[in-house]
């Protein structure tokens, strides 16, 4: 298949600071954050730069959000330390970071009939009434696909380039396969797919 041009959209990922964290005074002090505990546990912090927003727990564990890179996880949680040192709490640790998920999206610069495509693949799901693209889950890596009749893609579920790379290989391998199967069976002609 043609070159498939995957650019990250979104990383999520979390740490632990592991040190308890006075939210109410977090949010009395810094004015970039939103914090209502009868409805949400945690805090809203928003950072300018790289622009991502960040879910800070009392018990000290960050959820980030909207970053493109790992590099830019780290910096975020960096300047959330900072915020957080000008009110008095003091970070002894460097936050080990984990990935959870990756959103990337991209193109395989092919026209796809997606109704063919849900009847041959497995682990799909299609409902045009409902949803423009074929939903199409591997299961190892877990990742799922948000595949359009136009080539577009975005993939969810990997944590890190090695399973994105391996997904997308897996997609371009069972594509393939599905198309040839369907031109077998006569389902198609030629120049359709």
């Amino acid at each position: 298949m043609r070159e498939k041009n995957l650019k990250v959209q979104n990383i999520v990922a979390t740490t632990s600071l592991e040190t308890n964290i006075s939210l109410s005074k977090l949010a009395k002090t810094q004015p970039n954050t939103e914090y209502n505990p009868e409805t949400f546990p945690g805090l809203v912090l928003r950072i300018k730069e790289p622009k991502s927003a960040v879910l800070v727990f009392s018990s000290g564990k960050l959820v980030c959000t909207g970053v493109k890179s790992v590099a830019q996880v780290r910096d975020v949680v960096n300047q959330v330390i900072k915020q957080l040192k000008k009110i008095g709490v003091k970070v002894t640790i460097i936050p080990k970071i984990t990935v959870q998920n990756i959103v990337a999206s991209g193109e395989i610069k092919l026209n796809l009939n997606l109704n063919l495509l849900s009847l041959e693949l497995e682990n799909t799901e299609y409902e045009p009434e409902q949803f423009p693209g074929l939903v199409y889950k591997l299961i190892e890596p877990p990742a799922t696909f948000l595949l359009f009749s136009n080539g577009k893609l975005v993939c969810t579920g990997t944590k890190n380039k090695e399973q994105l790379e391996y997904s997308m290989k897996q997609l371009d391998d069972n594509i393939k396969r599905a198309i040839k199967a369907i031109k077998d069976k006569n389902l198609i002609e030629e120049n359709i797919f």
